[in-house]
This record gives structure tokens, sequence and C-alpha cells, in this order.
């Protein structure tokens, strides 16, 4: 078997990651959500559904390039950040300006919700009965919940991401490696 000498990391696989699985139930959530509870003229609902969309884009689009560029991956991911706490804002406005409360980081609801989070195969169908059934201002706080979520494991990832770049160095520096060994092992 041929020895690997591809100095390229391996990356891509953005389905194994969790933040983009979290990222993609916040956002088939966000798209129902927004159909069935906003106004149809309501400017709001594209807002919401691209942010999601921004969210779960981003960190895919993030993990293809990381195989090039480790600064492209942590820009993306970054981005990806930025749009997912732009969606929280309009949850809680949604929930503030009517009225309704923002459910407290520990209380029953929430931790309720952080243990069917919790689940491998966490996807839509784990919340479809409850958005089928339960008043929007129920819905938006368990999107919350998602989307804080969705948030902390993005905050890990850049972290993880600066760390191996200041560890291991990017694209150029691999390469400059690469050719330097190969011409010392000639």
């Amino acid at each position: 078997m041929p020895e690997d000498h591809s100095f390229l990391p391996k990356h891509g696989n953005y389905h194994d990651l969790l933040s983009y699985r979290k990222a993609e139930v916040v956002y088939d959530i966000t798209h129902r959500f927004c159909k069935k509870h906003l106004h149809f003229s309501d400017r709001t609902i594209d807002q919401m559904i691209q942010a999601a969309r921004s969210g779960k884009q981003n960190i895919l689009e993030g993990s293809k390039a990381a195989k090039t560029s480790s600064e492209m991956e942590l820009k993306l991911t970054n981005v990806a950040r930025a749009s997912l706490e732009e969606l929280l804002k309009d949850y809680q406005d949604y929930l503030r300006v009517r009225d309704h409360p923002i459910w407290e980081k520990n209380s029953k609801e929430a931790l309720y919700i952080r243990r069917l989070a919790k689940s491998d195969y966490e996807s839509y169908e784990t919340y479809r009965e409850i958005f089928e059934t339960r008043p929007p201002e129920i819905i938006a706080n368990i999107a919350l919940c998602l989307t804080h979520q969705a948030n902390y494991l993005l905050d890990r990832q850049i972290t993880r991401l600066e760390n191996d770049f200041v560890q291991k160095g990017g694209l150029k520096e691999q390469m400059f490696k690469a050719r330097t060994d190969y011409r010392r092992n000639r």
C-alpha cells in the first residue's frame, strides 16, 4: 500500500460536526416556525430563515474549505456563529414584543429540551410532535434553547480551530514542511 504523502488535512465531513447537526435542526424549526406563526408579509420571515440557513451553510462551507484554508474555515465558522446570534435575537424579539416569557437557562422547560437534544439522532423529528401541538411561544423558546446550544458548540469549535492553527499552522506552512521533508528524504 503506498504511503500517504498528502500535506492536505483530512477535512470536509461536516455531517460529523455536532454544530452542523444542531444548526440543521435550528434551520428546520425556524423555517416551519416562520411559515406557520408569522404573517406572510412580515419581513422578519426572510431574515430569520436566512440567518438560520447561513448558520448551517457556513458550517458546511467552512468544513469543506478547511482542506486548503484553515483561515477560511475559521472565518466561515465565525460567520455561522454570527448568523445564529442574529437568529437568537429575532426569537427573543418575537417573545418580548408579544409579552411572552423567555425561559430561564435552568428552568424545567429548558432542562427538558436539553435532555431531548442529547439524542445521537437529533433531528426535526425529535421535536415534531411538540411543534405541531404547542403554541408559538413554546416553540420560540425551544428554538432559543437549540440556538443557544448551537452557539455553544460553535464557540467550542472556533476555540479548537484557533488552537489547531497555532499548533499546526496553515496550508502554506504544511506545504513548505512537506516539500522540505521530501527534499531531505530524497
